[in-house]
């Protein structure tokens, strides 16, 4: 499109109506004029379309100011929650192993509790017995005990003592069922009545007295002046004899001490030296003290071989004609016809009935 003709201002204001035409001089000017305008124009728009372009570029530049500020804080956004998040993961696996760490010791616990249970229950049922087996049990017990309280005290008064008591026990719970359990005492206690049994006080005195007897007892092969066993008696009518008479008589009996026969029919006994003789005493103590302590302890076959191990020694090594062996001899074998009645009574019958019960319950 031709742009439209531009009329100079200044030289519209020299122009006056009814005046003559210009001259040639003034239209080269007016020609010249032109170009300048066009540029002026084109520099309008120049200028017009940078400044749009720079309005649209600091737009644009806000826009991405905007976005790189949306971004950034999206960023930040992401990261806080990314640290909260691994946050929150440490804590679920914390949470896990506690979780983990409490499962363990409820199982445990309930592990326990079910072995606490089922302990319960063994003691429940066994609080559900009836009275009949509690009653067998009891009485199995106790005299089992008084068993043993009389091995021990060897005398029968403890299982005595527990008889009557089970008997009585029976007799309270008048039960048909247990009929057979009271016969069985009855049969027992009788038993135990007449037992005859050994006071044991009294065998402890003779073990006593039997070792303060051994070292006053006459050996077999010791030597005792002649004149003392065989001295006669001197009579009020016997007449005095000679001076040379009595020297005769003192020289007969020394000679006779010089010499003796005796029979002895152990050749040890006749062999012993005086330092093998304070043994034999001693060994003789040392048998004797452990047949008591046998006794006391109860083992009655070795307070029975150790009695018969002293009565050979005093036939052995002592003078059986001494009137102190003789007596030791006699303690020795009281105390052994007192050993064989040392075995109490025992109430198997009993026993045997109580098991049964308690193997039926």
């Amino acid at each position: 499109m031709t742009a439209p003709p531009v009329v100079d201002a200044a030289a519209a204001q020299d122009v006056v109506p009814g005046a003559a035409a210009p001259s040639l001089d003034t239209s080269i000017a007016a020609g010249t004029r032109k170009p300048v305008n066009v540029q002026r124009v084109v520099l309008g728009v120049s200028g017009a379309v940078a400044g749009v372009a720079l309005v649209a570029v600091l737009m644009l530049w806000q826009k991405v100011s905007n976005m790189q500020e949306q971004l950034a804080r999206q960023s930040t956004e992401a990261q806080a929650v990314s640290l909260e998040a691994r946050t929150l993961a440490r804590q679920a696996v914390d949470v896990a192993q506690q979780t983990s760490a409490r499962s363990a010791v409820l199982e445990a616990r309930l592990t326990e509790v079910a072995l606490q249970r089922s302990q319960l229950d063994e003691l429940m049922q066994s609080l559900s017995r009836s009275r009949d087996e509690n009653l067998v049990v009891d009485i199995e017990a106790a005299l089992r005990l008084a068993q043993q309280q009389a091995q021990l005290t060897g005398s029968v008064g403890p299982l005595l003592a527990a008889l009557k008591s089970a008997e009585q026990r029976v007799t309270r719970a008048a039960q048909p069922r247990l009929g057979l359990l009271q016969r069985a005492l009855a049969r027992d206690m009788d038993r135990v009545k007449t037992a005859a049994v050994t006071d044991t006080p009294s065998m402890l005195v003779k073990f006593d007295e039997l070792v303060r007897l051994v070292d006053d007892l006459a050996l077999a092969n010791a030597v005792q002046p002649l004149t003392a066993r065989a001295a006669k008696p001197r009579t009020a009518a016997s007449q005095p004899q000679s001076g040379w008479q009595s020297l005769l008589g003192v020289a007969l009996d020394e000679a006779r001490n010089l010499v003796r026969v005796s029979e002895i029919a152990s050749p040890e006994a006749a062999l012993l030296s005086p330092q093998q003789s304070f043994f034999v005493r001693e060994n003789l103590k040392l048998t004797l003290l452990n047949a008591r302590l046998g006794l006391l302890s109860r083992q009655i076959d070795a307070t029975r071989a150790d009695l018969r191990t002293a009565e050979d020694t005093l036939k052995k090594y002592f003078d059986v004609q001494s009137r102190k062996t003789q007596t030791a001899v006699a303690l020795l074998q009281q105390l052994q016809q007192q050993t064989r009645n040392l075995q109490l009574p025992r109430v198997d019958d009993t026993l045997a009935v109580l098991a049964t019960a308690a193997a039926g319950r």
